[in-house]
């Protein structure tokens, strides 16, 4: 593979980083020891402006090309928390913090971005200014929000922002992308239930709301198989079932929580009017009252056609055509870098991880050896971008 020569002698530096971030995980916007080691680097490598505090503690790094004539700014990210999960690797550096761990690869993720931060810092081998964006809070926090809310796209000039996440089960050395939704909208479910408790032993003198709760879980399944296009697609999961105290009470309340699922807007739409419907009639019809709180979470992430094609060009430049896959299946995981690709053009690629455990698994890892192959994606889509 034509692997970017000095960044494959940046190979065991950037591996030590990451597992120096790997070792300590931190979640959603507590990623202060992160963003300090980030912040660090990038004023060792003689960035011409490292900002910290963006959305809480985003750090950002501008790095501005031998030439500048171009006027283009190109914006670079990565996300830098863990997820709240017990590892179970027994590696060297495994996690030293109870509960944490680096399980989805936002690790691998900041490493690769610091080494072609270190890159082109040292060579400006492009006409323009990047700008490497270190995002916190990806795992549900709306981090990407939250930078963009501090003034991220204007603040910067950023004219398009490009992102990238590694792909457990693809060999390393391969990429996918498609354009269009690639990853769903991730919205957020709460139903309140109310009845009537009542003992147990004497069910008829109250209105049961676990038996309530049934049917509307029950209920709520026909929307997708039912209402939704069958060419489309979405997904409603109740996770969390929060009812009763004692064997033997019937409880007054019951909460039901879950997450609904869309790549299609229009069927968003509907989701939510057809949950909003079924949870109250179904309760009604037992004499109960449910309500529903739709909370609207990530947005679909869309590629934009332009940058999707000019992305799977740069990947082709590192590993082969026949190794880039331009019509990878969308995914119902979410992605808050869709807040990004709707405030500027851009492209979302994944990146082969090899043979590992799948992401948010306590036996994932990031694997080292994919981190020479998408540094050097980064390195290359600024100098094709912003050609000198």
């Amino acid at each position: 593979m034509p692997i970017v020569n000095r960044v494959a002698e940046f190979h065991a530096d950037i591996t030590a980083w990451r597992r120096e971030i790997h070792a300590h995980p931190e979640l959603l916007y507590d990623v202060h020891r992160t963003a300090a080691l980030v912040a660090d680097k990038l004023r060792s490598f003689g960035c011409d402006e490292v900002v910290t505090g963006i959305g809480q503690t985003g750090v950002v790094g501008v790095i501005k090309g031998r030439k500048g004539s171009s006027g283009k700014t190109i914006g670079l990210r990565a996300d830098m928390d863990a997820l709240p999960i017990e590892e179970a690797n027994d590696l060297p550096y495994k996690s030293t913090v109870a509960g944490k761990m680096h399980a989805c690869g936002h690790d691998g993720h900041t490493a690769m971005l610091l080494g072609a931060a270190r890159y082109l810092a040292e060579t400006r081998n492009f006409d323009g200014t990047v700008v490497v964006i270190f995002q916190p809070a990806e795992e549900g926090g709306a981090g990407a929000k939250a930078m963009l809310d501090d003034g991220l796209a204007d603040r910067f000039g950023l004219d398009e922002v490009y992102g990238m996440h590694n792909y457990p089960g693809m060999p390393v050395g391969e990429f996918g992308i498609r354009a269009g939704p690639i990853m769903a909208a991730a919205d957020y479910i709460t139903i309140d239930i109310e009845g009537v408790g009542a003992h147990a032993a004497r069910p008829h003198l109250g209105i049961d709301t676990v038996l309530v709760g049934a049917h509307i879980i029950t209920a709520i399944q026909s929307i997708v198989s039912r209402n939704v296009d069958p060419l489309k697609s979405a997904v409603v999961s109740i996770t969390i079932v929060q009812a009763g105290t004692a064997d033997n009470v019937i409880p007054q309340t019951v909460r039901l929580r879950g997450t609904a699922r869309t790549l299609d807007e229009g069927v968003r739409v509907m989701l939510e009017q057809r949950l909003r419907t079924l949870v109250e009639n179904t309760a009604a019809a037992f004499g109960a009252k449910a309500t529903l709180t739709y909370r609207r979470n990530y947005p679909v992430l869309v590629n934009h056609d332009k940058e999707t094609a000019f992305a799977a060009s740069v990947a082709s430049q590192i590993v082969g055509g026949e190794r880039v896959d331009t019509d990878l299946p969308p995914m119902m995981g979410a992605e808050d870098f869709s807040f990004m690709l709707n405030t500027r053009p851009g492209a979302f690629i994944w990146v082969g991880n090899g043979d590992s455990a799948g992401l948010h698994h306590p036996s994932y890892n990031f694997n080292d050896d994919a981190i020479p192959v998408g540094t050097s994606y980064w390195v290359k889509l600024v100098e094709t971008a912003l050609p000198a």
